[in-house]
C-alpha cells in the first residue's frame, strides 16, 4: 500500500474554542463541518495549505492529549506569524532539538500537542535565536 495522504484526528471538547486555536491563531480555514442532528458533537475538517486535521467532539474518536508532528519549511517563518498575534493561551518557544530539527510545539484547548518542524540547516538557519518556554 502506497499511502497519498495522512490526516490526523483530534478530539476536541469546545467547538467555540477550537475555532479560535485552529482558525483565529493558527490561520487554518475551516473545509467543512458535519453535524448528524441538531444538538450533536461535531465532526470538522480544517486546512492549512497542505496540513489537513480533522477535528470531532465525538466521544469514540481518540483521547486528547495526543502529539502530531508536522514536518516541513518555513517553519521560524510561521513562529514569528504566531508569535506576533500574542495569543492569550500559546506562547511557543523556537528549538533546535537534539534530533537537528528547528521546532515549535503548541498545545490546542483539549491538550492535543503539534510540534511544526523543518530540518535544521546552518547557513539557513544561522540568525535564529532558540528558546524554550515551557
Amino acid at each position: 500500500m502506497k499511502a497519498t495522504q495522512i490526516i490526523p484526528i483530534l478530539r476536541i471538547f469546545d467547538y467555540k474554542k477550537a475555532v479560535e486555536f485552529y482558525v483565529d491563531w493558527l490561520g487554518f480555514e475551516i473545509v467543512w463541518e458535519h453535524y448528524f442532528d441538531e444538538n450533536t458533537p461535531v465532526y470538522m475538517e480544517v486546512k492549512r495549505e497542505n496540513i489537513i486535521f480533522h477535528l470531532s467532539e465525538h466521544h469514540g474518536d481518540g483521547s486528547p492529549g495526543i502529539r502530531v508532528a508536522v514536518w516541513g519549511e518555513g517553519v521560524p517563518d510561521y513562529h514569528r506569524e504566531l508569535t506576533y498575534k500574542k495569543y492569550k493561551y500559546n506562547r511557543p518557544g523556537l528549538e533546535k532539538t537534539f534530533y537537528n530539527a528547528v521546532s515549535f510545539t503548541v498545545i490546542d484547548p483539549s491538550g492535543n500537542k503539534i510540534t511544526f518542524e523543518e530540518e535544521y540547516n546552518e547557513e539557513k538557519h544561522k540568525d535564529l535565536e532558540f528558546y524554550s518556554i515551557h
